[in-house]
C-alpha cells in the first residue's frame, strides 16, 4: 500500500516527531531508515512524497534525492530535503541533486512545511 509520505530519517526520536508533524495534517507516513530502503520502497509503493534526511547510513540524502532523479518511475515525486545543516552551500547542493525543498529539521514543523504541503497540493 502506497502512503502519502515516505519518510526516510534514520533517528527513531526524529522519524518519530516529523511522523506525528505529517500526520496531524492528514498525511498518511511510511517511516524507513537508510538509502537504499528508501529506493526500493519509492520504486515499489510510490509515494506523492518524500522526506528525506541528508545523514543518513550507507548513503546520504543527495545520493539517494540524485537516483530517485534520474530514475523515469521515481522522477516526479516531490523531494523535501530535511537538514541540521542550513548553509548557503549545503541548501545549494540538495536542490542540485534534484530537491523540490530544503528545510532545516528546526523549522519543519512551522509554516514552511505547510506552505510546501500546500504548494505541492498534498494539503489544503
Amino acid at each position: 500500500m502506497a502512503h502519502d509520505v515516505l519518510l526516510v530519517e534514520d533517528s527513531s526520536t526524529q522519524a518519530e516527531q516529523i511522523k506525528n508533524t505529517l500526520e496531524n495534517t492528514g498525511l498518511t507516513v511510511l517511516v524507513v531508515g537508510d538509502g537504499p530502503e528508501a529506493i526500493r520502497e519509492a520504486m515499489t509503493n510510490p509515494p506523492r512524497l518524500i522526506v528525506l534526511d541528508i545523514n543518513l547510513p550507507s548513503m546520504d540524502g543527495y545520493q539517494v534525492c540524485r537516483r530517485l532523479k534520474r530514475n523515469p518511475d521515481t522522477r516526479d515525486i516531490p523531494v523535501i530535503m530535511l537538514t541540521e545543516q542550513s548553509s548557503a552551500k549545503d541548501t545549494m547542493t540538495g536542490l542540485q541533486a534534484g530537491a523540490d525543498d530544503y528545510i532545516p529539521k528546526d523549522i519543519f514543523a512551522g509554516e514552511h512545511l505547510l506552505d510546501t504541503l500546500r504548494e505541492l497540493g498534498l494539503i489544503e
